[in-house]
């Protein structure tokens, strides 16, 4: 069924049908998936955090409302329209071929947005969902291929686990791929398992949905180009060109509305374009590299380091599924950076992680030790929780 252009509410098609963890769930049912479908269904405005759907009741008819605690653990509610994402909704069908005939794959949970975002999609354009937050990668791999999914949501993250898995995946269509850096080497593991498969890396925020997305078109490193219908600009929009590198400004019909609760000091409007305090660059043939957050940029010795390019790097090694790498003062050089790896890795591990850093980065830049925990804390979008990491590490300073 073709679904109209300007359509300014979610749908739920009829012919959609919900799954969790391979069960079908009943047209009644309570729980979070069910929660979500009469939520849509009803019409109105609705919020979807880390207790689950709720209502509105003095909402508006045609908006949403997601919360999450964010990295830092900064509590932010975000409010957007449902023409903001199904203008991207159209995205997928006109440029991807996604519709009714196709089956979603997401493997996280609710309250984390690119899982809400995949789900609210695929029920939109009248495809089957499968919801399988909370198993284990084996069987996530398992149930994509018994179900036969055709259209794959996920992080970086979550498809090196899925990959692990060594489960061949040959109906798979379509895998897009956000909410961090593909590793160096994951996108020929995933080609081997998917062949028929086009994997595509995006970029994008929860306030600005989609920025940019490529399918390997870039060099190492790059996000791609600008999303259709989304403006691009390094440097602030009332100002003169910042040059290749600089802090992005986006102009685009996804864009939020603005915080419901909480705010944050790295989101600013200028003259229609928004900013999220990211810093990237911008190559000549349009193609976008995110070099990290201004709020986590460190200088050490007079070099500004971004720990993100780190974590990238450690994030390749197979002995690290997690890791954050975190700056901490230090009496002779004022800064120094240490990285928190989950799991519990043994010392020769540790120098030899700390030995490649400094070996691609320079002895400055490079963590001085490297941390193991075994209860490494996550947020519910499966992101390190900095704002945890940061005070475990200030305790025990």
């Amino acid at each position: 069924m073709a679904i109209p252009m300007h359509s300014e509410r979610f749908r739920w098609e009829a012919g959609t049908r919900l799954f969790d963890q391979g069960r079908a769930v009943a047209a009644d049912e309570a729980g979070a998936l069910g929660a979500l479908r009469q939520a849509i269904r009803a019409g109105g405005e609705f919020l979807v955090g880390p207790g689950g759907v709720e209502r509105l009741e003095q909402g508006t008819s045609g908006f949403l409302r997601t919360r999450s605690s964010g990295t830092t653990g900064t509590a932010k509610t975000i409010r957007r329209s449902h023409r903001s994402w199904i203008a991207s909704f159209e995205v997928s069908r006109d440029h991807l071929g996604i519709g009714a005939a196709d089956v979603y794959g997401v493997l996280g949970d609710l309250a984390h947005s690119l899982t809400l975002y995949a789900l609210v999609e695929g029920a939109h354009l009248g495809a089957t969902l499968h919801g399988l937050a909370g198993l284990r990668p084996g069987r996530q791999a398992r149930l994509l291929e018994e179900a036969g999914v055709t259209v794959l949501y996920c992080t970086p993250t979550q498809l090196r686990l899925i990959c692990e898995a060594d489960r061949p995946l040959p109906r798979l269509r379509h895998i897009l791929c956000g909410g961090g850096r593909l590793p160096p080497g994951l996108r020929a593991r995933v080609q081997a398992l998917t062949p028929t498969a086009t994997l595509r890396e995006f970029y994008g925020a929860a306030e600005t949905s989609f920025v940019a997305w490529g399918a390997a078109e870039g060099p190492e490193g790059s996000v791609g180009r600008a999303y259709p219908g989304v403006e691009i600009r390094i440097g602030p929009p009332d100002g003169p060109p910042a040059g290749p590198e600089g802090e992005i400004w986006v102009r685009s019909p996804y864009l939020f509305e603005g915080y419901a609760e909480g705010d944050s000091a790295e989101t600013r409007w200028c003259d229609g374009f928004l900013s999220v305090g990211e810093i990237g660059r911008l190559a000549a043939d349009g193609g976008l590299s995110i070099v990290g957050r201004r709020n986590r940029m460190v200088t050490i010795a007079d070099q500004n380091v971004f720990p993100e390019a780190l974590e990238a790097f450690l994030l390749a090694d197979p002995a690290v599924t997690h890791c954050a790498v975190m700056p901490q003062r230090d009496p002779r050089r004022g800064t120094v950076l240490v990285a928190v790896i989950a799991g519990t890795g043994d010392a020769a591990t540790a120098e030899r992680l700390r030995r490649a850093c400094q070996a691609a980065f320079g002895p400055l830049a490079a963590p001085r030790r490297m941390i193991f925990w075994s209860d490494f804390p996550l947020t519910l979008s499966g992101k390190p929780d900095l704002g945890a990491i940061a005070r475990h590490l200030d305790g025990a300073a």
